[in-house]
């Protein structure tokens, strides 16, 4: 599903130039669960964002689905990131002014599903995700965990088949975060979605299947990890 080549990325800090992320070399199959782990300024956040196409390599290959990337152009990779992937991050990014259920039909909107369609996925979801009775309340109305949860319902609602989350328990509490890792992980064991945490969390880290650690833009060790329950 993911392949990897030698995938490197440079900012300019200044005069001098960074190496964010530093011939990396990756594959990840479909349904696996990898958490991504590493100090700050280990070049995490920079993967997930090449891995999202939301940022491309300065070189080497990144093939998603067996599509090299490189080859696409800017409507193209909107196109892919809106129906093969879904971004699950620590600060919500719901709109204040919309309530959960129009948070969640967003991406529907965009895509321009027929607003039957979008109204039963969307009822579905909420019911999914315990929050029938929250569909009309705006993220202000919400709980932290309540909060995540319609970020994670807005994520899968395309039904992508790779759900990249970004420090997704950051902002909760203990009991919160446990619940939102439970519902990213039951995606990923019945629903068969690939899932790839982000964490700085040994704990949370420690749940999936394969862990991946990075320092100062390299990948230093891949190993397998515990299940979580």
């Amino acid at each position: 599903m993911i392949e990897l080549t030698g995938v490197s990325r440079y900012f300019k800090l200044g005069e001098q130039r960074v190496c964010a992320l530093d011939s990396i070399d990756l594959r990840i199959t479909a349904g696996d669960y990898v958490a991504v782990m590493g100090a700050s300024g280990s070049g995490k956040s920079t993967l997930l964002n090449v891995l999202g196409l939301l940022d491309r390599p300065d070189s080497g290959c990144y093939r998603l689905n067996d599509i090299d990337t490189a080859t696409l152009t800017e409507p193209a990779l909107a196109q892919l990131r809106a129906t093969a992937l879904g971004f699950v991050f620590q600060s919500f990014h719901l709109i204040p002014r919309l309530s959960a259920a129009e948070n969640i039909a967003l991406p529907l909107v965009l895509a321009g599903v027929a607003p039957r369609q979008r109204q039963q996925r969307v009822a579905e979801l909420l019911a999914a995700l315990d929050l029938s009775d929250r569909a009309r309340h705006t993220p202000a109305q919400l709980s932290g965990g309540q909060r995540q949860r319609v970020a994670i319902a807005r994520a899968v609602v395309m039904q992508p088949r790779l759900l990249l989350a970004d420090e997704p328990t950051g902002n909760l509490d203990s009991q919160s975060g446990r619940d939102v890792m439970q519902l990213l992980e039951q995606l990923n064991r019945q629903h068969g979605i690939t899932l790839l945490v982000v964490t700085h969390d040994a704990q949370l880290g420690a749940r999936a299947r394969r862990q991946l650690r990075m320092a100062d833009g390299r990948l230093i060790s891949d190993s397998a990890g515990g299940v979580a329950p």
